[in-house]
């Protein structure tokens, strides 16, 4: 096995020399660090991380939980901190909650014996009232975060609101006036953002509007629109507040002989991959998940190496529409 001194030997440097390059901590005189590592790669070094790790009291290593990783939203916030996490010499550890509060307690408690340097939570599901056994621990940092969120941590997460509004906002220059939700609970602040749109002209969005999803898939959405089509008074368009759902009603206004977006127009949330490739491609409110995880975890970061000064702030990212083919004009058969 190749040692540290083996390389210092090979550079012609001592063995302190090679661990400030390694751990990046000391500045070294750039023509002897390209010493160090063409030696390092020369010899196939590999530092051993456990005790680099005893030695500096860091583990360079940083968790992130996340509720799944079955979909894009959160399979491309993973994506994006891993490759901050590599550009700064760090390892990720995933856990993922499963949208399970009691599995998240326990991933929670059990993360608290573990050697990691700062944790990144992502999603706000079932979460809330497991954080403070997280307190003291280590650097935390909250992102994707919609309801409840707490002041005693920093937070990078998007303007929900004005996702909602932005849906509401394009609806209603449609000339649409019965407009039906297809949500799930976590989402109030979306709905509260198209209402509002709404209200601007006039038009209340009742909660008999609102159509709650079982379960956050296409199978959920098609149960949810099925009930919301077949409603008095008809919609003349649906919002929902993530895209799987609007999969789903896409299939159920097919199954009810309702053209899209003809007879009913259908907006998403999230704008992931899958919305551009349906027929007729998907509306949808583009959120920024990369940037949103890339800032989340360099804040993180700057706490963990105390570069920065920790500010329990709540940082907005703004959303955007995109408009293609599933919304269009109110039906002028509607009445």
């Amino acid at each position: 096995m190749v040692t540290m001194q083996d390389v210092a030997e090979r550079a012609g440097v001592t063995k302190q020399t090679v661990s400030n390059v390694i751990s990046g901590r000391v500045q070294v005189r750039p023509a002897t660090a390209a010493r160090v590592r063409a030696a390092i790669d020369e010899l196939g070094y590999t530092p051993n991380l456990v005790a680099r790790s005893l030695a500096t009291g860091t583990t360079m290593t940083v968790g992130l939980f996340v509720p799944t990783v079955s979909g894009a939203f959160y399979a491309e916030i993973v994506e994006e901190v891993e490759d901050v996490l590599q550009e700064h010499g760090y390892h990720l550890l995933l856990c993922t909650t499963r949208l399970d509060g009691e599995r998240a307690r326990h991933q929670f408690a059990g993360l608290t014996s573990r050697n990691v340097d700062g944790l990144l939570v992502a999603g706000d599901r079932d979460l809330i009232d497991h954080l403070p056994l997280l307190e003291a621990r280590f650097p935390v940092v909250l992102c994707a975060w919609e309801t409840g969120v707490p002041e005693s941590y920093p937070v990078v997460t998007i303007d929900y609101e004005r996702a909602g509004y932005l849906a509401g906002r394009h609806l209603r220059d449609l000339g649409h006036e019965r407009v039906a939700v297809l949500a799930s609970p976590v989402h109030r602040i979306r709905v509260d953002g198209l209402r509002r749109a709404f209200a601007e002209d006039g038009i209340e969005v009742p909660d008999s509007a609102v159509f709650m999803a079982d379960e956050p898939t296409p199978r959920g959405g098609f149960a949810a629109a099925t009930a919301a089509l077949t409603a008095e008074p008809r919609p003349t368009a649906l919002f929902t507040t993530y895209d799987a759902l609007a999969l789903g009603a896409l299939e159920a206004a097919r199954a009810l002989g309702r053209s899209v977006p003809e007879d009913l127009s259908i907006v998403g949330h999230d704008d992931n991959p899958e919305v551009r490739l349906t027929r007729p491609a998907l509306t949808s409110v583009s959120i920024p998940k990369r940037e949103m995880g890339r800032q989340a975890v360099e804040l993180l970061l700057r706490e963990v190496t105390k570069s920065g000064t920790p500010v329990n702030s709540l940082q907005l990212l703004r959303p955007r529409l995109i408009v293609r083919e599933s919304t269009g004009p109110v039906p002028p058969h509607a009445g």
